[in-house]
């Protein structure tokens, strides 16, 4: 009904914040933050606001598409799209295990933001198919902090929280939480800190950026050098003092073996090599001296940055050394509903060598692992919401991966660049026309959890993905009977256990398919239209059963085993609701040690080998280029439609002004932005903010759009064609994306022409 409102929740980051929104038949007209939102509490920031561009379009998929020997792409029928994909799986399984090589399939998911449901399914698949090889965009970004946190705390699915409302030091490192958020109300938590007296903030950031204009001390650092940064900071700390002895003695062990590493750091050398003034340094040290209550924020600035692994760790050690760990206003831990990613088992790559962590390979190694020349290449690769051509490192050699391989499938919503290289395009519903949820469940002490329901009918023709591979498992013959099935469902939830078990004890291999058996049996009975969400129900009865306490305290409830699991499934069916509420000593049940191991060899020999000498700007690229700022309206790529951007059209490049004269270009010029990967043109935009000799560009970017005459055009840059898929930590294989070295040109008049027209037809709608 027009003008009613109707609850959901953003899905542009992975904070997730509860919103209100209006229809207009299929179009969401009106948005406003949810009030009654236990988390958000009506927090809405302004590219919440633009989700009403957010659903139809011209690039969504409404059957599925077999591609033709010439590269196009034509519809045919679910049942025809399914039996030959299925035909096409069970040849390369079979040929798997003749040759006795692990699986050689490929899932690229789990999940974009806020939308997870698809994830139990995928992962169904991959085990079927009897492999490992899972990318997705944590390994993109994340997995450097997660093996950092699995020799730290024990496990990578121990992770960290920031307690920004409670602290009075906050330290922004590498990130800018006035645009990229990353904890919750960000703009009103930063104002907040800002007016109090008794609160500070510290800012770590190249760029003069929005954060850095609100805080007490920003130390503009040279791109690339936080790892010397925060060295210095760390031996300073030590020097003064700074050490909390109690905390170490009784929470951790192998300081001795860190601060032996600390006391070698030439403190003024990397000072002076990062290029902050050492007046500002020692500032910084007082400050973290005289806090009680520190919190430190980090996002990609670091994780995506150089030595991304080695940062993650000494800012973890930032809080650790000085106690601020475990405390109100401190950085904490959290639980979990679902865990959003695996356990580490030391398993690597056949084929690169790099470890799983978290279960997840390095989105950067997906084209390898399918190019190579090796027996247990990757022969078959799976796409579910997600989009490797446009975002992960080298674009040129994932496409020709894509190409390459002997079978390339994509569920996705849209048409997009990997679509286009596919062998078969499976139309799945939108965010807003099915069940929905995140695992982004960060919060400590009380944890929020929120299923989001359907705002809209799915479009003819397309499918949920719980319900692909339902049927892609059904012609698969993995699937019992519907009569089987059928009975299951019918009988009460007790029975459900045993019942899945006795289909599996039939057919072993169905172990692997386990969310898809809870989806055919548990979900026919779920209110409205609710099946996909079936796996929740295995979530809520493990958190019940592991921290019944907490549950009970966030449910009120003195229910215990089954009926406890039961009572939390029907409180998230319900709408938004904490499902753990810890007090603050609990924090160290989290640990899977008795204590934080604090030195970690890998590490500390890195630390060590630190030198300045062997990292001087190839004069060849003299700028860093941040690839992949965060902006005012960018956000992930499920936003396809050009038009919802109230700013930055075309995603400008942002450089000084004097930088681009030395050019001669001026800003709302195009310019070529030039790396050693490739060549990008663009806009250019003056921004005395940035750093000397500092560059960026904007993700989300770089999406091909139908013109009027069928042509597709790129809105854009398309950023990772200037990424080398080489250039990337040792252990995690996480990007440089925040350091890529590269110089500006000037561009031809054939080159100014066409972006220039691609610009104005992007503007004015026609695409």
């Amino acid at each position: 009904m027009t003008g009613e409102w109707h609850r959901t929740a953003c899905s542009l980051c992975y904070l997730n914040c509860g919103l209100e929104v209006q229809l207009d038949g299929r179009k969401i007209t009106r948005v406003r933050g949810d009030k009654a939102h236990p988390r958000s509490g009506g927090y809405l920031c302004q590219k919440a606001q633009r989700l009403t561009f957010y659903g139809d379009h011209e690039d969504r998929l409404t059957t599925p598409l077999r591609r033709r020997p010439d590269g196009t792409h034509e519809p045919i029928g679910w049942d025809t799209a399914l039996t030959e994909i299925a035909a096409k799986l069970h040849a390369i399984r079979d040929a798997d295990t003749a040759a006795g090589r692990p699986g050689s399939f490929a899932y690229v998911g789990g999940g974009g933001q806020g939308n997870h449901s698809g994830g139990a399914y995928g992962a169904s698949l991959l085990k079927w198919m009897n492999s490992t090889r899972h990318f997705n965009a944590l390994s993109q970004e994340k997995t450097g902090d997660f093996w950092v946190n699995g020799h730290l705390f024990g496990s990578t699915l121990v992770h960290t929280a920031e307690d920004v409302e409670h602290c009075d030091l906050l330290v922004v490192l590498g990130c800018n939480p006035w645009q990229a958020h990353g904890f919750n109300n960000a703009r009103h938590a930063l104002n907040t800190l800002k007016n109090d007296p008794d609160r500070r903030m510290i800012v770590i950031d190249p760029r003069r950026t929005e954060t850095a204009e609100l805080a007490d001390l920003h130390l503009s650092l040279r791109p690339g050098t936080d790892a010397y940064l925060l060295g210095a900071i760390l031996a300073l700390l030590l020097e003064r003092g700074g050490a909390d002895e109690r905390f170490l003695a009784e929470r951790t062990e192998g300081f001795d073996e860190v601060a032996a590493v600390l006391a070698k750091v030439p403190v003024d050398e990397w000072i002076a090599h990062a290029e902050v003034s050492r007046v500002d340094v020692e500032r910084a040290v007082e400050l973290i001296l005289a806090a009680e209550a520190m919190t430190v924020r980090v996002e990609l600035g670091i994780q995506q940055g150089r030595h991304s692994t080695l940062n993650s760790y000494l800012e973890k050690l930032l809080y650790l050394l000085t106690g601020h760990f475990g405390r109100r206003g401190t950085n904490n831990l959290h639980s979990w509903l679902l865990p959003l990613w695996g356990a580490t088992t030391g398993q690597r790559s056949e084929i690169t060598g790099f470890e799983y962590i978290g279960g997840l390979l390095p989105a950067n190694t997906l084209a390898e692992e399918i190019l190579a020349d090796h027996p247990n290449r990757v022969r078959a690769v799976w796409v579910e919401s997600s989009n490797p051509a446009n975002t992960f490192a080298g674009t040129r050699d994932v496409e020709r991966a894509l190409e390459a391989a002997e079978l390339s499938v994509v569920v996705d919503v849209a048409y997009t660049e990997t679509a286009a290289l596919a062998d078969y395009v499976l139309p799945a519903a939108s965010q807003h026309e099915k069940w929905e949820f995140t695992l982004f469940t960060f919060e400590w002490p009380t944890n929020y959890f929120q299923l989001r329901r359907p705002l809209l009918d799915p479009l003819p023709g397309t499918l949920v993905e719980a319900e692909i591979y339902a049927r892609l498992f059904d012609a698969l013959g993995v699937l019992p009977p519907s009569d089987v099935l059928a009975e299951l469902a019918a009988g009460p939830r007790t029975d459900l256990q045993a019942g899945l078990g006795a289909l599996v004890q039939a057919m072993p291999e169905r172990a692997a398919i386990l969310p898809v058996l809870l989806y055919r049996t548990l979900g026919a009975s779920l209110p409205d239209g609710a099946a996909s969400i079936a796996p929740l129900w295995a979530g809520c009865h493990r958190a019940a059963r592991t921290m019944t306490v907490p549950v009970q305290r966030a449910l009120g409830s003195s229910a215990t085993g089954a009926r406890l699991g039961e009572e939390l499934f029907d409180r998230v069916l319900a709408g938004p609701t904490p499902f753990s509420a810890h007090e603050q000593d609990e924090v160290w049940t989290l640990l899977r040690r008795d204590r934080v191991q604090l030195a970690v060899p890998e590490l500390l020999d890195w630390l060590a080998a630190l030198d300045p000498a062997a990292e001087r700007t190839d004069p060849a690229y003299p700028f860093s280029l941040i690839n992949g700022q965060r902006r005012a309206h960018n956000a992930n790529q499920i936003l396809r439609d050009p038009r919802w951007r109230r700013t930055d059209p075309d995603g400008a490049l942002r450089a000084r002004p004097e930088e681009l004269a030395s050019i001669g270009a001026a800003p709302g010029d195009w310019v070529a932005v030039v790396t050693s990967a490739g060549r990008v043109v663009v806009r250019a935009e003056a921004d005395p903010a940035l750093r000397p000799g500092q560059l960026a560009l904007p993700h989300g970017y770089g999406m091909a759009h139908p013109d009027a005459h069928g042509r597709r055009v790129v809105s854009g840059p398309r950023i990772n064609l200037l990424t080398d898929a080489l250039d990337r930590d040792p252990i995690a294989g996480t990007p440089h994306h925040k350091d890529v070295p590269a110089r500006l040109e000037p561009v031809t008049e054939e080159e100014r022409a066409r972006a220039a027209a691609d610009s104005e037809t992007v503007a004015s709608g026609r695409s």
